[in-house]
């Protein structure tokens, strides 16, 4: 059986030529550290909390349901700095002990924030 540990990091992809616009959005936007370096494919890296996220240029993405998930520490703060920000706010079925939304990012990439309710 294979004993996993905790989320190391996440790829999304990005349409080709838009590199610059995802430091803006991740980067700026959501101020997330970016790691330096020359990474594979061309990659831009950035840390949140203890996992990375990891952007990579690809032709042919599709809008889809797929998406990371990142607990965050108020999540009515998150969701008012993206509305604030023209990014529009999706809610989804809900799940005991947590609250959450999603969003979607300039390339379509569909992401959820989180928090967990007392009692968890």
């Amino acid at each position: 059986m294979i004993q996993f540990k905790r989320l190391d990091h996440i790829l999304l992809s990005i349409p080709e030529g838009e590199t610059a616009s995802a430091r803006a959005f991740y980067g700026g936007l959501l101020g997330l550290a970016e790691i330096p370096g020359d990474h594979p494919s061309g990659a831009i890296w950035f840390q949140i909390a203890d996992i990375q996220l990891h952007l990579r240029e690809e032709a042919g993405t599709s809008y889809s349901k797929r998406h990371p998930a990142f607990e965050v520490a108020n999540l009515e703060a998150a969701r008012q700095e993206l509305e604030d920000h023209g990014i529009a706010i999706e809610f989804s079925s809900e799940i005991d002990g947590r609250q959450r939304f999603f969003f979607r990012d300039p390339f379509a990439n569909r992401i959820e924030l989180l928090q967990f309710t007392d009692g968890l």
